[in-house]
């Protein structure tokens, strides 16, 4: 295990928990967006997105495998990943507007099936979990600094 192990570990969920506030901003910005992507030679609304993560392996050393066949339990997480970003297949929302040039044949627009609700709570935990791993970082600078000083 490197002294490092903790700074890259949260550097990874940092770089995890940004990317899921970007899906979240992107999700809202495209929340009344009714021309999302052509299937077919049709338009369909904007589908909301969301983040997968999953734990991301250790490098695997020498030592480290020395260690798991002496049954010693020391291994260590390796941070996290994101694993892909996935469309919600959620319905979309039919709206009566026969007035709007995206209105079907009975003056039914689809809407995109963003919630700007759920996209607010997404986008508090992502924010939450970011500053979480801030102090995580900051108080493991700040362990590294101290040792430092021991050896003055």
């Amino acid at each position: 295990m490197s002294i490092f192990h903790s700074i890259n570990t949260t550097a990874s969920a940092l770089t995890a928990q940004r990317l899921r506030m970007d899906v979240v901003s992107s999700n809202m910005a495209n929340a009344e967006t009714t021309r999302g992507k052509l299937v077919n030679g049709e338009w369909e609304p904007y589908r909301r997105k969301s983040v997968v993560l999953q734990a991301q392996e250790e490098r695997k050393s020498f030592s480290s495998y020395l260690q798991s066949a002496s049954n010693d339990n020391g291994s260590m997480g390796g941070g996290v990943k994101v694993s892909r970003i996935v469309e919600d297949g959620t319905p979309f929302e039919q709206v009566y507007d026969p007035e709007n040039p995206d209105a079907n044949e009975d003056g039914y627009v689809q809407l995109p099936n963003v919630d700007p609700l759920r996209e607010m709570v997404d986008l508090m935990s992502a924010s939450r979990s970011y500053e979480a791993n801030i102090t995580v970082l900051n108080s493991s600078k700040s362990m590294l600094m101290k040792t430092l000083e021991i050896g003055k």
